[in-house]
Parts: structure tokens; C-alpha cells; sequence
């Protein structure tokens, strides 16, 4: 039986610690916005927070949260972050296809947690790990910037 905390309320499930966090919230939790792209960490569809961080869900084990603060694309909005991060990404039309985009949003939400004034480089560092097919990188980089400047104003 592992305990966590999932989008800020108390979770506990009993299934084998080696589970990917993946798959725990898809199948047994039903949280299905957190998507599944290569199941070896290197596109970033399946991208959610583990205490604040970006991580990868398809190659995280269960054992590795417990005890630990989980949110995925569906209580982003609840951050400030997540909810410049989602309000801009609706103005710049970012979504295509729109499959990588809640790990894009998980991304660039947690970088902007943590570094409110992102340079080039920074988004480009924290978004490296996750890959568009429809190849929106120049708006996810605009909608990046607006997030940002949002914040800054306390919009």
C-alpha cells in the first residue's frame, strides 16, 4: 500500500511499488489526462509534478511518491503557474493535435515555478524533454514568455 498526496488531497492504492506513476493514474485512478507517448522517459507526454518537480510518470515507480505531493494536468489550473501557463497557451493556439500538450503544460508550469523570468535558454532547458509532433515549439516558447510576463503582473 503506497500513500501520496494527488492533486492535493490524500491518495492510497495497493498495487506493486515497481507500477509506473503512469499507470496508477490512468488505471487505477482514472486520471486520464496524463498521457502515455514512449514509455521510456523521452518525450514528455506523461510528464506530471512530484513535489514541484517535472518528472517523468512512465518511468517513475510507485514507491518512489509515497509520501509525496503529486498534481497532474488536472489540478494545474490550481497553481498559479499552471493557470498563466494553460490561459496562455489558449491565446497563442498552441495545442495542434493537442496530445503532448499536457505534459508541455506540466513542463513549462513547473519551470515557472521556479524561475518566474525564464531566458531562452531556461525554457529551452526545461522544455527540452518534451517533443511536439506538430512542431508548435515557437508558440510554446511565446506562450512561455506571456505566462511569465502574466505572473510578473499578477494577472
Amino acid at each position: 500500500m503506497v500513500s501520496f498526496t494527488l492533486n492535493g488531497k490524500p491518495a492510497q492504492v495497493d498495487v506493486p511499488d515497481d507500477t509506473p506513476l503512469l499507470w496508477v493514474l490512468r488505471d487505477t485512478l482514472g486520471l486520464t489526462g496524463t498521457k502515455f507517448g514512449c514509455g521510456k522517459a523521452l518525450c514528455g507526454a506523461c510528464t506530471v509534478h512530484v513535489d514541484g518537480a517535472a518528472v517523468r510518470s512512465c518511468s517513475t515507480p510507485l514507491s518512489a511518491v509515497a509520501n509525496a505531493q503529486v498534481t497532474t494536468i488536472e489540478a494545474i489550473a490550481a497553481t498559479p503557474a499552471g493557470k498563466a501557463v494553460q490561459q496562455a497557451w489558449s491565446a497563442h493556439d498552441v495545442p495542434q493535435c493537442g496530445y503532448c500538450q499536457s505534459g508541455q503544460i506540466m513542463s513549462a508550469a513547473a519551470l515557472l515555478a521556479k524561475n518566474a523570468k525564464p531566458k531562452d535558454a531556461d525554457i529551452d532547458s526545461a522544455m527540452s524533454g518534451n517533443l511536439c509532433r506538430c512542431g508548435t515549439y515557437n508558440q510554446i516558447r511565446a506562450a512561455i514568455k506571456d505566462a511569465a510576463q502574466s505572473l510578473e503582473k499578477g494577472a
